[in-house]
């Protein structure tokens, strides 16, 4: 069974840099056809794209965040982390891990983490 835990800390200082783990059980994240994704949704808005990290440990990036964000992987502990710099108040938003996967039809997310709720206030 496929699992995505979100952690981090809730609350977060202007200018400083955000910083998410997420751990991923039942699958490896070296697994080829997966990439792993972290979207946001701010409050009262929709679902904004941050970025992804590919199997072979490539990332890319939203090109509004692009300058401020950071995807890597622990493989040795089966878990992804996104850093997101100089983090204003519009950077508060529930940060979701999500898996991305293709097939033959495409591109797909199916499995999804609870999500964390990250305020930034001073």
């Amino acid at each position: 069974q496929v699992q995505l835990q979100e952690s981090g800390p809730g609350l977060v200082k202007p200018s400083q840099t955000l910083s998410l783990t997420c751990t991923v059980s039942g699958v490896s994240i070296t697994a080829s056809t997966y990439g792993w994704t972290w979207i946001r949704q701010p409050p009262g808005k929709g679902l904004e794209w941050i970025g992804v990290i590919v199997y072979d440990a490539s990332p890319f990036y939203s090109p509004s965040l692009k300058s401020r964000t950071s995807i890597s992987r622990d493989t040795s502990k089966n878990q992804i982390s996104l850093q997101l710099a100089s983090v204003t108040p519009e950077d508060t938003a529930v940060y979701y891990c999500v898996r991305l996967y293709s097939d033959t039809y495409g591109y797909g997310m199916d499995y999804w983490g609870k999500g964390t709720q990250v305020t930034v206030s001073s």
